[in-house]
C-alpha cells in the first residue's frame, strides 16, 4: 500500500477534497437526522440526546486525536507499517475499552450534574460507540499515514449514510430517543467492519518500535487535544451547568451543528497536509514543505467570505433546516461561525508543527484556553444566556488563531501575506452585506448560497488571489482532468 505518484499539491488537494466529500456527508445527513430528530423528539428530549451525543462522541474522538497524529507521521516515515500499524491497533483497542469502561461509570454522575436522571441510561447505551469508534478511528489513522484517502473517504462515507438510514429507521419502529441512540452506535459498528475489509493491521506484530520518540510527540499533542476536544463542548455544558434549560441547549446545539463544514474541511485539511509535509520533510524538501504550509494557511484565510455569506443569510438557513422552533439559533450561528474559521486555523498550525517535528510547540497555544473560557462563561451566560456563551467561544477562539499566526512566523518563519488577509476581510463584509440584503426562502435560498459562493471565487479571480495554477489544481484534485503533464520538481 504505496500513497500515489503524484506532485505534493495535487496529492494534498486529492487527498482533502476525497476526505472531505467523505466526512462532508456529516453535514447532509447530519441535518438531514437533526431535522428528523428536531421535528420528532421536539426540544427537550432532542437537547437530552445532544447531551448524551456530545459527550459520547467527544470522549470516543478524544480518545484516538490523542495519538492520531503522532501515529500518521509514524506511519508516514515507516519503511515497513505493519510494526507501527500494530502498535496503533492495541493502543485503539486499549484506549477505547478504558474510555467505554470510564463513560459506564461516570454516567450516573454526569446524568446528576446536569440534572437530567434519564441520560445515565443513554450515556451508558453510548459506551459502546465509543469503544468502535476508537477502533474505526485507528485503522483510518493508519491507512492516512499510508496516503490511501481513497479507502479512508470510502470508510467515512459508508459510516454517515448508514448512521442517517438506521436512526430514522430505529426511531420509526418507535423505540424513541433509545432508538436514535441505537442507530448511532450500529452505524459505527458497521463502520469498523468496512475499516477492516480495507486494512488489517494485527494485534500481535513483532518488531522494535520507538516508543519513546511515539510518546514525545503524543504527550504534548495530548494536551493540545484535550484542550481543543474540552473547548468545543464546553459552552454547551457550560450553558447547560449554568441554569441554561433543556431547550436553550437544544437550540444552541443546532447552531453548532450549522457550523460542521469548517471543522470537517479542518480534518480534511490538516491530515492530508501532515501526511504529504511529513514525507516532504523526511525527503529533504525543506522550502517546498514551508511552501505548502504557508498555501494551507493561505486557503483557511479565504475561507471567510464564505462565512459571511452563512452569517448574512443565518436566519434563513436555521428556518429552513430546523424550522420556526430554532429561530433564536439564527443569532448564534452569526458569531458560531466565525469561530469554527479560526479553530481551523490552529488545526492547520498544529499540523503544521507536528510534520515539523514541533510538537511540544502546540502546548503554548492551548494552555489559557479553558481557565480564560470558564472564566468567560461564568460571567457572561448568566447575564446573556447563550449568546454570551457564542460570543466568548468566537472571541478566545479568533485570540487563540491570532497567537498561533504569530507562533509559526516566530519560529517557522511560515505566514499569510497581509493583502491576502485584508482581502479577505473586505470580501467577507461585502458577501455579508449582499446575503442579508438578498431575501429567499425554500429552494431560493439554495440557488442564493450558491450564486453567493461562486461571485466570491470570481471576486477572488478578478482580483488575482485565485489564479489559474490554482484552478488547474483544483480540477485536478475533483477528478476533471485526465492526463496532465507534471514537472517532477513542482
Amino acid at each position: 500500500m504505496t500513497a500515489p505518484k503524484l506532485p505534493p499539491h495535487q496529492q494534498m488537494l486529492e487527498g482533502t477534497v476525497r476526505i472531505f466529500l467523505a466526512e462532508g456527508l456529516m453535514l447532509p445527513t447530519g441535518l438531514l437526522t437533526v431535522a428528523f430528530l428536531t421535528r420528532t423528539l421536539g426540544p427537550e428530549t432532542y437537547g437530552i440526546y445532544t447531551l448524551a451525543a456530545a459527550i459520547a462522541s467527544w470522549l470516543g474522538w478524544t480518545t484516538t486525536s490523542i495519538y492520531s497524529r503522532s501515529a500518521i507521521k509514524f506511519v508516514s516515515e515507516a519503511s515497513d507499517w505493519q510494526t507501527v500499524g500494530s502498535f496503533v491497533l492495541r493502543l485503539s483497542l486499549l484506549a477505547g475499552c478504558g474510555a467505554a469502561l470510564l463513560l459506564v461509570l461516570l454516567a450516573p454522575f454526569i446524568a446528576d450534574l446536569f440534572d437530567a436522571a434519564t441520560l445515565s441510561f443513554y450515556l451508558q447505551l453510548f459506551a459502546l460507540e465509543v469503544l468502535f469508534i476508537s477502533l474505526s478511528n485507528g485503522h483510518k489513522t493508519i491507512l492516512t499515514g499510508l496516503g490511501d484517502f481513497r479507502a479512508r473517504s470510502i470508510i467515512s462515507s459508508g459510516h454517515w449514510l448508514l448512521r442517517l438510514v438506521l436512526i430514522v429507521l430505529f426511531v420509526e419502529l418507535g423505540f424513541s430517543l433509545a432508538g436514535a441512540v441505537l442507530g448511532s452506535v450500529v452505524a459505527s459498528f458497521l463502520e469498523l467492519l468496512i475499516s477492516r475489509f480495507f486494512i488489517r493491521p494485527s494485534l500481535c506484530v513483532q518488531g522494535s518500535f520507538p516508543l519513546r520518540r511515539f510518546w514525545s510527540y503524543s504527550l504534548p499533542l495530548f494536551l493540545f487535544v484535550i484542550s481543543m476536544r474540552l473547548f468545543d463542548k464546553l459552552d454547551l455544558f457550560a450553558l447547560k451547568m449554568l441554569g441554561g434549560a433543556a431547550a436553550d441547549v437544544g437550540i444552541y446545539a443546532a447552531a453548532q451543528n450549522l457550523t460542521l463544514v469548517p471543522g470537517i474541511f479542518a480534518v480534511s485539511f490538516s491530515t492530508p497536509l501532515l501526511t504529504i509535509m511529513t514525507r516532504m520533510l523526511h525527503s529533504g524538501l525543506q522550502q517546498e514543505a514551508r511552501d505548502l504550509a504557508s498555501g494551507a494557511m493561505r486557503v483557511v484565510v479565504l475561507m471567510l467570505p464564505f462565512a459571511g455569506v452563512c452569517a448574512g443569510a443565518a436566519p434563513e438557513i436555521v428556518q429552513f433546516i430546523f424550522g420556526p422552533a430554532f429561530i433564536p439559533a439564527a443569532r448564534l450561528l452569526v458569531v458560531l461561525i466565525f469561530a469554527s474559521i479560526a479553530l481551523v486555523m490552529i488545526s492547520i498550525v498544529a499540523a503544521i508543527l507536528t510534520a515539523a517535528g514541533k510538537p511540544s510547540w502546540t502546548i503554548s497555544l492551548t494552555a489559557p484556553i479553558l481557565p480564560v473560557s470558564v472564566l468567560g462563561y461564568w460571567l457572561t451566560i448568566p447575564r446573556m444566556g447563550p449568546l454570551g456563551a457564542a460570543w466568548v467561544t468566537t472571541v478566545v477562539a479568533f485570540v487563540t488563531c491570532l497567537a498561533a499566526m504569530y507562533l509559526i512566523f516566530q519560529l517557522l518563519r511560515i505566514s499569510v501575506s497581509p493583502a491576502t488577509i485584508l482581502c479577505s476581510i473586505v470580501v467577507c463584509v461585502g458577501a455579508n452585506v449582499l446575503a442579508s440584503a438578498w431575501p429567499a426562502v425554500g429552494i431560493w435560498l439554495l440557488v442564493k448560497l450558491s450564486i453567493l459562493c461562486v461571485a466570491v471565487c470570481g471576486v477572488y479571480l478578478l482580483i488575482g488571489e485565485l489564479n489559474l495554477r490554482d484552478v488547474a489544481l483544483l480540477r485536478a484534485a475533483f477528478g476533471f482532468q485526465t492526463s496532465t503533464k507534471h514537472n517532477p520538481g513542482e
